[in-house]
């Protein structure tokens, strides 16, 4: 089997492998990418951009539901066409993987669609598609396997039992939904299929929904979800768990629940079956893991690995920020990457994004700090368009005043909370993020009025006179 030598081989073609195979070819790398599916990875075919694209249909759903109150009037009966929804989101996630390959192509990406395993630390030997085995030689290897939904051996399996991934495809609007599982993905689609009509139960067995976020920011969109006409119930697992041939039933303390379907969304896990990592010497932790350093380096000095399988932060972007760290180390250049200042969005109703140390994160760390708040309610732009749920908060140090942590609920939270990123980068103080003009009507002026609030000097809202 005759053996092809590159600079560079990325194994896994989703949003941090493609990005890295690019720039490794931008800084002169003969590179080769392998993938064992399909371009764009977890969250181009079965996370971020198809869940979002069914959620941007049910934003319009409700828009049609609630056209009279912006004068506008609809006729005729107002439903979700879920054929048409799922046209459109396999539609868009045809197009972007389309581009993703033409991305590839252009910069000179070998690509190879196949199953990878490592033969030793230099080489991986790799079954394509049609069957055939190559030989695959290089340099340094990233590896940007990801993950999977995690399925505990006491979910019983059944057509009725559900990950995300089938949820996604699902043929029928269920009439009633089980959800396991309060963090990010059952809350998101918690949302969606409540829009769509569907009875939906969530179970969290930690005290609160969306545990590892503030807990204000929790508390508030628990209060939005229930009023939507979501069940939460947090605090107790759920057990004594049974799959019939039309529904799905479990036990809740004294409770006994039943739907349609059940979604199991209680975590992930690595995938890296097949890869043979003991053969190239690549370490992994006791749940599957690959431990990494600031530059993305395993325990192997040429081997890097990024995004989901590092155990850390299951995020797209951040998927993509360490395949530019690993690539650029990969070419002998010095880059290094940090999970500290990563940002989380959430496509709830309504949207959360956040960035930074929350209130119980100070507390725990023995921060003295100083919040501010602004509500939507009181912002122009929120009126206008009729969303005014949510508020913006940002706590600062209180020696420093240094800008810890940004938290936004409410209408585009996932786009606003860009504007802390590079400004808690830059060490940014709570009175230069609020001396920073902000264009008006928009819905960032949330954010410098919650600056100003730090200081109690936000304008539009009340505030006690200083004596």
């Amino acid at each position: 089997m005759e053996k092809e030598v590159f600079d560079l081989c990325v194994i896994g073609a989703g949003p941090g492998g493609y990005v890295a195979a690019i720039r490794g070819t931008q800084r002169g790398l003969k590179t080769v990418i392998i993938e064992k599916k399909h371009l764009g990875g977890t969250c181009l075919n079965t996370g971020c951009i198809p869940t979002k694209t069914l959620i941007a249909g049910t934003e319009v759903l409700h828009k049609a539901r609630n056209a009279g109150d912006f004068g506008v009037k609809i006729s005729g009966k107002i439903e979700a066409d879920w054929d048409k929804m799922l046209s459109r989101k396999d539609s868009v996630v045809e197009k972007l993987r389309g581009g993703i390959g033409g991305l590839l192509k252009n910069a000179g990406v070998t690509v190879i669609n196949g199953m990878a395993s490592f033969v030793d630390k230099k080489t991986v030997s790799v079954k394509t598609e049609k069957g055939e085995n190559q030989s695959i030689s290089a340099k340094n290897f990233i590896i940007a396997s990801g993950s999977e939904s995690l399925v505990p051996g006491f979910i019983p399996k059944s057509e009725r039992v559900l990950t995300s991934t089938e949820l996604l495809s699902i043929q029928k609007i269920p009439e009633s939904l089980l959800i396991l599982g309060g963090g990010v993905i059952g809350c998101e689609f918690a949302c969606l299929f409540a829009e769509l009509g569907t009875k939906v139960t969530v179970v969290e067995m930690l005290p609160r929904i969306l545990p590892v976020l503030d807990s204000e920011i929790s508390r508030t969109l628990a209060q939005y979800m229930k009023k939507s006409g979501i069940n939460i119930l947090t605090g107790t697992p759920m057990q004594d768990i049974k799959a019939g041939a039309k529904s799905v039933s479990g036990k809740v303390g004294p409770d006994e629940l039943s739907a349609e379907y059940l979604l199991v969304s209680i975590g992930r896990k690595p995938l890296t079956e097949g890869l043979n990592l003991e053969a190239a010497g690549v370490k992994t932790n006791e749940r599957g893991w690959i431990p990494v350093d600031s530059k993305c380096k395993t325990n192997v000095p040429s081997i890097y690995a990024i995004g989901d399988i590092a155990g850390k932060i299951w995020l797209a972007h951040l998927a993509s920020a360490m395949g530019l760290c690993a690539a650029e180390n990969a070419a002998g250049n010095k880059s290094e990457f940090s999970y500290d200042l990563v940002p989380g969005c959430i496509f709830t109703t309504p949207e959360i994004g956040v960035i930074g140390l929350s209130e119980d994160e100070c507390k725990e760390k023995g921060i003295n700090y100083h919040v501010g708040k602004f509500p939507f309610a009181a912002l122009g732009k929120a009126m206008a368009i009729n969303e005014t749920s949510g508020f913006c908060k940002i706590i600062a140090d209180a020696a420093t005043d240094q800008v810890l942590g940004v938290h936004i609920i409410g209408p585009h939270a996932t786009d606003l909370v860009s504007e802390a990123v590079p400004a808690m980068s830059l060490e940014i103080t709570a009175k230069e993020l609020g001396k920073a003009i902000h264009a008006h009507p928009t819905l960032g002026e949330a954010m410098m009025e919650a600056a100003h609030a730090v200081h109690g000097e936000s304008v539009h809202v009340a505030t006690r006179r200083k004596s």
